[in-house]
């Protein structure tokens, strides 16, 4: 395709932002790794964090919300949504990665690694075995954020998701391996990840977390966390 100077088909300039956000803290007093279980609300802080991200993007041009169907992830995206009198628009493709160790504690030095019924689940790190491939995280994430570019054309749009699927869309994006270690994941509690389009064409990405003073240090990207 070419530019409106060289006479060709003219190229769609529109510039639209997506905001990929992280949802905030899970009440979560067990430990135990939630995942896709139903029941697991934002905590005290997390509402915090969520009405923090709120008034960050409270200038923005923002004409679409989506978010997971996980109740953090619809408790963070609706004072977004609030904010900019529009509804949320729950997605599927958003929803945290499926796994077998939901429900359990699974972390470093709680000798889940030395009890021989997990051993089977952890056989092949790349793929991963232990749940949802990487691969198909990618493919509906990809959907999502297109959905949403398509919803708010030349403005803003805001989707509510989880570490996991974030960071392997962004690494996706960014061309590197999708395994990983778990502890270099640049994705806190209530960040936002960044997509930037000219048309249909993914030009560049950011990153930022506005309630980055709200973050524990125990719940930062590197230390032992439950959930995501």
């Amino acid at each position: 395709m070419t530019d409106e100077a060289g006479g060709g088909v003219p190229q769609d300039k529109t510039v639209t932002v997506v905001h990929v956000v992280r949802h905030g803290e899970v009440e979560n007093p067990q430990g135990v790794l939630y995942g896709r279980l139903p029941g697991y609300h934002l905590s005290a802080l997390g509402r915090q964090m969520a009405e923090r991200v709120a008034e960050h993007l409270a200038e923005r041009d923002i004409a679409h919300v989506g978010a997971s169907p996980l109740e953090r992830a619809q408790e963070t995206a609706t004072p977004i949504a609030k904010a900019h009198g529009l509804d949320v628009a729950t997605d599927g493709r958003l929803i945290e990665a499926a796994n077998v160790f939901e429900g359990k504690t699974f972390g470093v030095g709680d000798g889940a690694l030395r009890r021989p019924e997990n051993w089977r689940h952890l056989r092949n790190p790349l793929r991963p075995s232990w749940g949802e491939p990487y691969v198909d995280q990618v493919v509906r994430m990809r959907g999502a954020l297109e959905r949403a570019k398509d919803a708010a054309r030349g403005r803003e749009g805001v989707l509510v998701s989880h570490q996991l699927p974030i960071w392997t869309l962004r690494s996706w994006v960014e061309g590197r391996r999708l395994w990983h270690d778990p502890r270099r994941r640049q994705c806190a509690l209530a960040s936002l990840t960044s997509f930037t389009f000219v048309g249909d064409r993914l030009v560049a990405f950011g990153y930022s977390e506005p309630a980055a003073d709200l973050v524990p240090s125990h719940l930062r990207p590197g230390a032992k966390t439950h959930g995501a």
